[in-house]
Formats: C-alpha cells, sequence, structure tokens
C-alpha cells in the first residue's frame, strides 16, 4: 500500500487515530483529544499483532524500514537520592545516548533505563508500546533532531496491539518536548 505521502510502501492499513480508540492506551487517547484540529488530524494509527509490538520484528514482518520507525526510551534520571523521569524519541536505526548527552542534560549523576515496571505504572501504557503521546506532563521528552524531522514516523500507541504514525514536527511540539542534535547513536556505533 502506498501511503499518503507516497514516502512508502506496507501492508499496513493506517486510519485516523481518533476514529480508532480501542487501539489507543487511555493517556494517548486524551493527549490527542486535548490536540488542536490539524495536528490531531495528522495522527493515524494501525492494527498489528501485538507479539510484532516489538521495532525489529515489527519493521521485519510489516516491511518498515527501520529508518521510518522511531523508539520511545524511558530512562531513570538520579541525582542526591531523586529520580527523575525522562522520554528519548530516536530512530530505531539508532540507540538513545542514555550515559553521555540524556544524562548530561538531565542534569544526572547516573541515566540508565527505567525498570519496566516503573515506567508502566508511571505511564498508563503497556511496555512495548511507550509512546510520547500522552505521558506524565512533568516529564521532558527529549526528540532526536532527526526525528523532528522526519515527515512520517511510526511510533507505540500505548498499546501493543497497534501502532502511531504521525509527523515528526509532531512529536516536536509536544509542550515537554527538547529537540537535541545527537541523541540518536548509529546502532554500528554502540
Amino acid at each position: 500500500m502506498l501511503w499518503h505521502d507516497g514516502s512508502m510502501t506496507s501492508p499496513l492499513e493506517f486510519g485516523p487515530a481518533m476514529e480508532r480508540p480501542e487501539l489507543l492506551a487511555a493517556p494517548v487517547l486524551a493527549a490527542l483529544r486535548g490536540w488542536a484540529g490539524a495536528a490531531a488530524q495528522d495522527v493515524q494509527v494501525t492494527e498489528i499483532d501485538p507479539g510484532l509490538a516489538d521495532t525489529a520484528a515489527f519493521c521485519e514482518h510489516y516491511g518498515v524500514a527501520p529508518a521510518e520507525s522511531a523508539n520511545c526510551v524511558v530512562v531513570a534520571a538520579r541525582r542526591g537520592g531523586q529520580t527523575r523521569y525522562a522520554a528519548c524519541m530516536v530512530a530505531a536505526t539508532t540507540r538513545a545516548d542514555v550515559n553521555g548527552l540524556v544524562r548530561r542534560h538531565l542534569d544526572a549523576r547516573k541515566a540508565s533505563f527505567a525498570p519496566v515496571a516503573d515506567a508502566t505504572a508511571a505511564t498508563g501504557m503497556e511496555y512495548g508500546g511507550i509512546t510520547p503521546v500522552g505521558l506524565p506532563p512533568d516529564w521532558p521528552v527529549l526528540v532526536d533532531e532527526a526525528v523532528a524531522k522526519t515527515p512520517a514516523v511510526i511510533v507505540g500507541s500505548g498499546i501493543r496491539g497497534s501502532k502511531l504514525r504521525l509527523p515528526g514536527r509532531l512529536l516536536a511540539a509536544l509542550p515537554s518536548a527538547q529537540v537535541l542534535p545527537g541523541l540518536g547513536i548509529p546502532a554500528a556505533q554502540v
């Protein structure tokens, strides 16, 4: 199937996310309901096999190039006995620079991937489906510059049984978003 922007083909059937609320986690749906007109219309959703939610399996099965997908990495940043959470949006072809750029940007002594139970409890989303849309408002959302410039990127929907497709500019426009060049390190360098 040729996508509306003509950029890629895929067997996935995307449609307006607001017309398929059953494919969205509650926090994602609530966030999208708060978006103004055109922005909400630019967010599409497709149903997928929940067993294929992990990016590599999803891309391989559905014929989506990893460069057209982005991962939302939840980070726990610690300093002085305090833990703060943040989300990092990086292209699926990269890994978030958690121990370098993210740690320094969050002014943390230590930064690491958040434990799964903590991430799912804090977000109200399923592991493997966490997305920056609908995250707690006090969480910084760090968006790699390359993701922000992507015309259409596939991300989680808050559940494992679907994916969102939206312009990268909408991720960069989230209220707590900060665009960071170099946030994503090419996987070959990790």
